[in-house]
Protein backbone atom coordinates (compact mmCIF):
# COMPACT_ATOMS: atom_id res chain seq x y z
CA UNK A 1 0.00 0.00 0.00
CA UNK A 2 1.29 3.57 -0.64
CA UNK A 3 1.95 5.85 1.44
CA UNK A 4 -1.15 8.93 1.40
CA UNK A 5 0.06 11.72 0.38
CA UNK A 6 -0.25 14.85 2.46
CA UNK A 7 -1.74 18.11 1.60
CA UNK A 8 -1.68 21.89 2.55
CA UNK A 9 -5.13 24.03 2.54
CA UNK A 10 -3.64 27.68 1.70
CA UNK A 11 -7.11 29.26 2.65
CA UNK A 12 -5.19 32.58 3.96
CA UNK A 13 -6.51 36.00 3.61
CA UNK A 14 -4.00 36.87 0.82
CA UNK A 15 -1.27 35.36 -1.00
CA UNK A 16 1.87 36.85 1.43
CA UNK A 17 0.63 34.53 3.61
CA UNK A 18 -0.26 31.61 2.23
CA UNK A 19 3.44 31.65 0.71
CA UNK A 20 5.14 33.00 4.72
CA UNK A 21 3.25 29.16 5.70
CA UNK A 22 4.15 27.15 2.38
CA UNK A 23 7.63 28.17 3.11
CA UNK A 24 7.53 26.60 6.36
CA UNK A 25 5.94 23.23 5.77
CA UNK A 26 6.94 22.31 2.21
CA UNK A 27 9.44 19.56 3.16
CA UNK A 28 6.24 17.78 4.38
CA UNK A 29 3.79 18.07 2.02
CA UNK A 30 3.37 16.54 -1.35
CA UNK A 31 0.28 18.63 -2.14
CA UNK A 32 0.02 22.68 -2.06
CA UNK A 33 -3.24 24.15 -2.25
CA UNK A 34 -4.67 27.50 -3.26
CA UNK A 35 -7.56 27.34 -1.15
CA UNK A 36 -11.12 28.68 -2.45
CA UNK A 37 -10.89 31.92 0.12
CA UNK A 38 -7.36 32.65 -1.27
CA UNK A 39 -8.45 32.26 -4.89
CA UNK A 40 -11.78 34.38 -4.20
CA UNK A 41 -9.84 36.83 -2.37
CA UNK A 42 -6.22 37.27 -5.35
CA UNK A 43 -7.59 35.37 -8.12
CA UNK A 44 -5.29 33.00 -10.47
CA UNK A 45 -2.38 35.12 -9.35
CA UNK A 46 -2.34 33.12 -6.22
CA UNK A 47 -2.11 29.91 -7.96
CA UNK A 48 0.51 31.07 -10.09
CA UNK A 49 2.78 32.54 -7.09
CA UNK A 50 2.07 29.04 -5.18
CA UNK A 51 3.75 27.49 -8.40
CA UNK A 52 6.65 29.48 -8.09
CA UNK A 53 7.19 28.88 -4.83
CA UNK A 54 7.20 25.11 -5.14
CA UNK A 55 8.03 24.06 -8.38
CA UNK A 56 8.21 20.17 -7.65
CA UNK A 57 5.08 19.82 -6.13
CA UNK A 58 1.03 19.18 -6.93
CA UNK A 59 -0.38 22.80 -7.22
CA UNK A 60 -4.36 22.22 -6.78
CA UNK A 61 -6.53 25.03 -7.62
CA UNK A 62 -9.60 24.73 -4.92
CA UNK A 63 -11.71 26.71 -7.19
CA UNK A 64 -15.01 24.39 -6.58
CA UNK A 65 -16.59 24.83 -10.56
CA UNK A 66 -19.90 24.43 -11.17
CA UNK A 67 -19.92 25.08 -14.89
CA UNK A 68 -18.00 26.23 -17.57
CA UNK A 69 -15.90 23.56 -16.73
CA UNK A 70 -13.67 24.06 -20.25
CA UNK A 71 -12.79 27.48 -19.42
CA UNK A 72 -12.27 27.30 -15.39
CA UNK A 73 -9.96 24.42 -16.33
CA UNK A 74 -7.73 26.40 -18.76
CA UNK A 75 -7.49 29.33 -16.36
CA UNK A 76 -5.96 26.84 -13.70
CA UNK A 77 -3.86 24.73 -15.77
CA UNK A 78 -2.24 28.06 -17.42
CA UNK A 79 -1.74 29.70 -14.04
CA UNK A 80 0.61 26.48 -13.27
CA UNK A 81 -1.83 24.09 -11.37
CA UNK A 82 -2.25 20.64 -12.07
CA UNK A 83 -5.24 19.80 -10.34
CA UNK A 84 -8.72 21.36 -9.99
CA UNK A 85 -11.85 20.84 -7.75
CA UNK A 86 -15.19 20.57 -8.68
CA UNK A 87 -18.50 20.34 -6.44
CA UNK A 88 -20.53 17.52 -6.65
CA UNK A 89 -23.58 19.12 -8.05
CA UNK A 90 -21.78 19.78 -11.39
CA UNK A 91 -23.03 18.21 -14.49
CA UNK A 92 -21.17 15.46 -15.75
CA UNK A 93 -20.53 17.63 -19.00
CA UNK A 94 -18.91 20.52 -16.62
CA UNK A 95 -16.47 17.78 -15.04
CA UNK A 96 -15.56 16.09 -18.17
CA UNK A 97 -14.77 19.33 -19.87
CA UNK A 98 -12.41 20.36 -17.43
CA UNK A 99 -10.75 17.21 -17.63
CA UNK A 100 -9.92 17.60 -20.90
CA UNK A 101 -8.04 20.37 -19.78
CA UNK A 102 -6.30 19.18 -16.41
CA UNK A 103 -7.10 16.43 -13.20
CA UNK A 104 -10.44 17.03 -11.84
CA UNK A 105 -11.01 16.20 -8.40
CA UNK A 106 -14.99 16.20 -7.40
CA UNK A 107 -15.83 17.74 -3.87
CA UNK A 108 -18.32 15.45 -1.99
CA UNK A 109 -21.16 17.77 -0.50
CA UNK A 110 -25.05 17.17 0.06
CA UNK A 111 -26.54 14.63 -1.82
CA UNK A 112 -23.02 12.93 -3.48
CA UNK A 113 -23.83 9.04 -2.49
CA UNK A 114 -25.49 8.88 -6.12
CA UNK A 115 -23.33 5.29 -7.24
CA UNK A 116 -25.00 5.90 -11.36
CA UNK A 117 -23.94 9.28 -10.85
CA UNK A 118 -20.37 8.62 -9.39
CA UNK A 119 -20.62 5.37 -12.21
CA UNK A 120 -20.15 8.61 -14.78
CA UNK A 121 -17.74 10.38 -13.12
CA UNK A 122 -15.65 7.09 -13.68
CA UNK A 123 -16.68 6.50 -17.23
CA UNK A 124 -15.35 9.80 -18.36
CA UNK A 125 -12.36 9.50 -16.70
CA UNK A 126 -12.85 11.44 -13.56
CA UNK A 127 -11.04 9.31 -10.78
CA UNK A 128 -10.63 11.37 -7.64
CA UNK A 129 -12.86 12.32 -5.10
CA UNK A 130 -12.69 14.59 -2.52
CA UNK A 131 -14.52 12.99 1.19
CA UNK A 132 -15.16 16.21 2.62
CA UNK A 133 -16.81 17.40 5.99
CA UNK A 134 -17.42 20.81 5.40
CA UNK A 135 -16.11 24.31 7.50
CA UNK A 136 -19.41 25.08 8.65
CA UNK A 137 -20.29 21.59 9.71
CA UNK A 138 -17.02 21.53 11.42
CA UNK A 139 -18.03 24.40 13.53
CA UNK A 140 -21.67 23.04 13.87
CA UNK A 141 -20.02 19.85 16.18
CA UNK A 142 -19.61 17.46 13.23
CA UNK A 143 -16.94 14.63 14.23
CA UNK A 144 -15.26 12.30 12.23
CA UNK A 145 -16.99 8.58 12.56
CA UNK A 146 -16.84 4.71 11.61
CA UNK A 147 -19.16 5.63 9.13
CA UNK A 148 -17.09 7.90 7.33
CA UNK A 149 -14.50 5.61 7.15
CA UNK A 150 -16.93 2.99 5.47
CA UNK A 151 -17.61 5.62 3.24
CA UNK A 152 -14.58 6.41 2.06
CA UNK A 153 -13.61 2.45 2.03
CA UNK A 154 -16.89 1.94 -0.31
CA UNK A 155 -15.47 4.74 -2.40
CA UNK A 156 -12.39 3.70 -2.77
CA UNK A 157 -14.03 0.05 -3.54
CA UNK A 158 -15.94 1.82 -6.75
CA UNK A 159 -12.55 2.60 -7.87
CA UNK A 160 -12.28 6.04 -6.87
CA UNK A 161 -8.57 7.89 -5.44
CA UNK A 162 -9.76 9.11 -2.20
CA UNK A 163 -8.75 12.27 -0.41
CA UNK A 164 -10.16 13.17 3.00
CA UNK A 165 -10.78 17.07 4.50
CA UNK A 166 -12.18 18.81 6.72
CA UNK A 167 -10.99 19.19 10.41
CA UNK A 168 -8.27 16.76 9.70
CA UNK A 169 -5.47 16.37 12.61
CA UNK A 170 -3.01 14.44 13.41
CA UNK A 171 -4.74 11.74 15.68
CA UNK A 172 -7.62 11.63 12.77
CA UNK A 173 -5.52 9.61 11.15
CA UNK A 174 -5.47 6.78 13.02
CA UNK A 175 -9.57 6.08 11.95
CA UNK A 176 -8.36 5.42 8.66
CA UNK A 177 -5.63 2.77 8.97
CA UNK A 178 -5.23 -0.07 6.44
CA UNK A 179 -7.56 2.29 4.09
CA UNK A 180 -5.42 3.26 1.17
CA UNK A 181 -6.60 6.86 1.52
CA UNK A 182 -4.99 8.95 -1.74
CA UNK A 183 -4.18 12.29 0.40
CA UNK A 184 -5.38 14.22 3.51
CA UNK A 185 -5.78 17.62 3.63
CA UNK A 186 -4.85 19.67 6.33
CA UNK A 187 -6.34 23.52 6.43
CA UNK A 188 -6.44 25.04 10.00
CA UNK A 189 -4.59 22.73 11.79
CA UNK A 190 -1.57 23.76 10.16
CA UNK A 191 -1.89 27.20 8.70
CA UNK A 192 -3.19 28.35 12.36
CA UNK A 193 -0.69 26.68 13.73
CA UNK A 194 1.82 28.49 16.16
CA UNK A 195 4.78 26.12 14.51
CA UNK A 196 3.44 25.20 10.99
CA UNK A 197 6.24 23.04 10.37
CA UNK A 198 5.69 21.21 13.86
CA UNK A 199 1.89 20.43 13.08
CA UNK A 200 3.03 19.17 9.23
CA UNK A 201 5.80 16.81 10.24
CA UNK A 202 3.30 15.73 12.94
CA UNK A 203 1.01 14.64 9.83
CA UNK A 204 3.86 13.08 8.34
CA UNK A 205 5.37 11.56 10.93
CA UNK A 206 1.82 9.63 11.65
CA UNK A 207 1.60 8.67 7.74
CA UNK A 208 4.42 6.75 8.01
CA UNK A 209 4.22 5.25 11.40
CA UNK A 210 0.61 3.95 10.22
CA UNK A 211 1.11 3.36 6.70
CA UNK A 212 4.56 2.52 6.63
Amino acid sequence: MNLPMMQVALDCNDTAQAINVLRQVEDQIDVVEAGTILIYRDGMSAVKNLRAMAPDKIVLADVKCADAGTKCGVSCREAGADWITCINAATVPTMSNAQKEIEVQVELYEGWDNKDRMQEWLDHGIHQVVYHQSRDAKFAGQKWSEQDVENVKNLIAMGFKVSVTGGVHPEILQLFKGVPVYTFIAGRAITGADDPHAVSKQFKDEIKRIWG
